[in-house]
């Protein structure tokens, strides 16, 4: 009889040790590429290897880690050529959730969406402007839009499948400065035309904002591709020097 609530026991466990991983790995606590070592993560959460390789599957499911055959569990390295493509995905997937949502919200559901945004600016004037992160699930705006669109299809990518891998990626702008004031007000501009019912223009709001990320995401990549030294090649002579 006690089979059951040790398996209940351990999947609270490993829920909570996923949340902490998840949280990490978007954050870059756990930096990409990096191989996790069973021994260091039960040690750290105080789990089992049980719990903890439950929560890791967790994670490979949300594609935040890939388990590679005799090299163990790595956090996934978002190349460039990824990103673009993740966000050519995101920015025509929520540009229709947007449409879909200017449709079908409630009165109630945009000034729930207002109110939020609220709370958005007054973080970022908290920080001076520095940062404009935002927490998962009901306080996400992106996320309360695909819920929104009331398409379970929709839904289950953008608020489930992809949902933290998109996190991951949106908190690289989150941090910075000259994104920060201007995400906020295109997120306003946005709500104001679903609050018209403006489908199109929702659209067309959200696929500019999303392109823009993706641009200054690409910018700020090229610039760290950049800054990195450089191997310098040498020609070796014939006297070996």
């Amino acid at each position: 009889m006690l089979a059951p609530q040790a398996s209940v026991e351990e999947g609270t466990l490993a829920d909570r040790a996923s949340t902490r991983l998840v949280q990490a790995i978007i954050t870059g606590e756990l930096i990409q590429g990096q191989k996790l070592n069973e021994a260091e993560l039960t040690s750290l959460f105080g789990i089992g290897r049980g719990p903890l390789r439950e929560a890791l599957r967790q994670l490979e499911g949300m594609r935040l880690v890939r388990r590679i055959p005799h090299a163990g569990v790595r956090v996934v390295q978002l190349n460039k050529d990824m990103m673009a493509d993740l966000y050519s995905v995101r920015e025509a997937l929520e540009g229709m959730a947007c449409r879909m949502a200017a449709e079908r919200m409630t009165d109630e559901e945009v000034n729930t969406l207002l109110l939020l945004l609220g709370q958005h600016a007054e973080q970022i004037e908290a920080t001076d402007g520095q940062i404009y992160i935002q927490s998962e699930g009901d306080f996400d705006f992106h996320y309360q839009i695909a819920l929104g669109s009331r398409n379970q299809m929709l839904i289950d990518l953008l608020a489930g499948e992809l949902y933290q891998l998109l996190r991951m990626c949106r908190y690289r702008t989150s941090r910075l400065a000259s994104r920060t004031r201007p995400a906020l007000q295109q997120h306003r501009q946005i709500v104001e035309a679903i609050a018209d019912r403006d489908g199109e223009l929702a659209e067309m709001l959200m696929r500019r904002h999303i392109s823009g990320a993706w641009k200054s995401i690409s910018e700020m990549m090229d610039e760290d591709h950049d800054s990195k030294p450089k191997l310098v090649s040498r020609t070796k002579t014939a006297s070996g020097s």
